[in-house]
């Protein structure tokens, strides 16, 4: 017997940004069906746990204690030197609050979207598209070794980095090396860390980006780094994990730990890409390149960017347009809300990857002897400038 079937929208892939989606398009009144290849919602975890808060007044999410782990005051930066930057909630502007459980964030999250009136099928892939006088109609998928098409009028991609969608519907989601983190990480019990702060280690530790050090609970903690591609030599396997385990080594707080957990991944470090929606389908997520460049944090733009793009489904559902220029209002809704961040952030991040551990341990000690109310780019690079004018010469197009 034929599965076949016809949805309004279909969301492929239930992450944060696809439930996130589904929930908005189901709850304004579109038929909505979301997808997941994988059979359990959530895992595994691919992720540092690490989200602010703010943000989830914004999309009405209460937090749970079933979901969140660890609840810290601040978090700081840390120099090769071991120069230490404080930064308080408040001084982040609101950039760190919560590390979660994500396995439970995420079915939380496809819970809601379930509540709103969306359907879920588990262990369900898209194996193809499907095409309709040239747009985007659907996905031929596969469960349970049973092929059947997916007919919708609107399609999201939310299928996470390693996208399928977005370039089988011929939108540009390709990346540059330098534009690609490698990340490993380890979940360690038994480490003696400070449980107010979580920590950032910058330098030569962690070539073109960072080692965190995220608290989730008294005594454990998710130790990770993110190691840009291109300071990768081609070929090498495993490098993120090799330089993750000599940072380890040098830190006996760390090192006496046991890992019961181990996590391997990419996340995307782009600026914002020119397109993420065609006729009848839009990118939302990682699938859409919608990380942050500087942190690699994307939870918070998913979702943001899922609200927007479920409630203009919904409207192009009902308005019988589901034309790329419609999908424009989507385009302008999230880039409002972020793009000009993540391309700040873009460009800093050019900048910072091009620094030595000296130039760093400079930075990190006027912003460690520096009594800051808000923390930002802008305010960083002034402080700088104003006792190494000489660093900021490769920044001062971001000053002004």
């Amino acid at each position: 017997m034929s599965r076949d079937r016809t949805v309004d929208v279909l969301v492929v892939g239930a992450g944060p940004a696809g439930s996130v989606t589904a929930k908005h398009a189901a709850k304004n009144g579109a038929r909505t069906l979301m997808i997941e290849k994988r059979q359990e919602i959530g895992s595994p975890v691919r992720c540092g746990e690490g989200i602010a808060r703010a943000w989830l007044d914004e999309l009405g999410i209460v937090p749970d204690k079933r979901w969140i782990s660890h609840q810290v005051s601040g978090a700081r930066v840390i120099s090769p030197a071991g120069h230490v930057v404080t930064l308080t909630e408040k001084m982040a502007g609101n950039e760190v609050g919560y590390v979660i459980e994500r396995d439970n964030f995420d079915r939380m999250l496809a819970e809601e979207a379930a509540a709103a009136g969306a359907e879920v099928m588990v262990k369900t892939s898209a194996v193809e598209v499907l095409r309709s006088g040239g747009r985007i109609a659907g996905v031929r998928a596969k469960h349970m070794g049973q092929t059947f098409d997916i007919r919708a009028k609107v399609v999201i991609a939310a299928d996470g980095f390693e996208s399928q969608l977005g370039r089988w519907a011929g939108i540009d989601t390709s990346l540059k090396p330098s534009d690609i983190n490698v990340c490993f990480e380890y979940t360690l019990k038994h480490v003696d860390i400070d449980p107010r702060y979580n920590d950032f280690y910058v330098g030569s530790c962690a070539p073109g980006g960072y080692v965190w050090v995220f608290i989730k609970g008294p005594d454990s903690a998710n130790v990770g780094i993110g190691v840009q591609l291109s300071k990768i030599k081609p070929g090498e396997r495993g490098a993120a994990k090799r330089y993750l385990d000599a940072f380890i080594a040098k830190h006996p707080n760390l090192s006496k730990g046991s890992p019961i957990r181990e996590v391997a991944g990419a996340v995307s470090c782009c600026q914002p890409l020119d397109s993420v929606a065609a006729d009848g389908i839009m990118l939302v997520g990682d699938a859409a390149r919608q990380i942050d460049p500087l942190t690699g944090g994307g939870v918070a733009n998913s979702c943001r960017a899922g609200k927007v793009a479920g409630e203009v489904a919904a409207r192009a559902v009902s308005s019988g347009d589901t034309s790329k220029e419609f999908f424009q209002a989507y385009e302008k809704g999230w880039r409002a809300k972020f793009e000009d961040q993540m391309y700040r952030n873009w460009m800093a991040k050019e900048k910072l990857v091009t620094l030595d551990d000296a130039t760093f341990d400079k930075a990190c000690e006027v912003l460690a002897e520096a009594e800051l109310e808000v923390v930002n780019t802008l305010e960083i690079l002034r402080l700088i400038q104003r006792k190494y004018p000489e660093l900021i010469k490769e920044f001062e197009d971001l000053i002004k």
